[in-house]
């Protein structure tokens, strides 16, 4: 594990996998804008985009439906710097923290995977909270990395045969 170094990558190429996520004020828009920005972000290049998948809320069923993504870059930005990145796009497209958890929102980027790294600090824990058992991350990422190991989980192949789509689908 790693604590909060600054100095967990500098200088060294990062591969890492984003999670996308929206389901307010045009959520496949809301999903094209962030990848445009992510890819914008100085030191990070795109390597591989999954295609988008509709699936139902987690947590509180009177919002509207997610669409959802994946994203793998390559960095040499730390865990903690391309964080705060993310974090600047969310707010830059209306996210606003509410505390409430599970609920709607217009844009939600989570890092999954930094390199190999298992990291836990307060504000960032990889490979991401539930990664493991969630389907709108599970098969997105198949998608774009099906050979991927998830550190302390195994292949990400084994992983999305455990997986139910419970209700997930390709958009066109």
């Amino acid at each position: 594990m790693i604590g909060l170094n600054m100095k967990d990558s500098m200088g060294t190429l990062i591969t890492a996998y984003i999670g996308l996520g929206s389901n307010l004020d045009n959520p496949v828009a809301q999903i094209k804008s962030a990848r445009t920005a992510i890819g914008s972000i100085e030191g990070v290049s795109e390597l591989a985009f999954s295609s988008l998948y509709h699936s139902v809320p987690m947590g509180p069923q009177d919002q509207p439906d997610y669409v959802n993504a994946a994203l793998c870059l390559e960095t040499r930005l730390t865990s903690i710097e391309l964080l705060r990145s993310l974090q600047a796009i969310e707010t830059l497209q209306g996210r606003v923290r509410q505390g409430e958890r599970w609920g709607a929102r217009t844009l939600d980027l989570d890092i999954l995977l930094y390199g190999d790294q298992e990291i836990d600090v307060p504000d960032l824990k990889v490979p991401h909270t539930g990664l493991a058992e969630r389907s709108f991350v599970l098969y997105p990422l198949f998608e774009i990395a099906p050979q991927l190991i998830i550190p302390g989980k195994g292949l990400l192949a084994d992983l999305v045969a455990k997986c139910p789509l419970d209700g997930l689908r390709q958009l066109a």
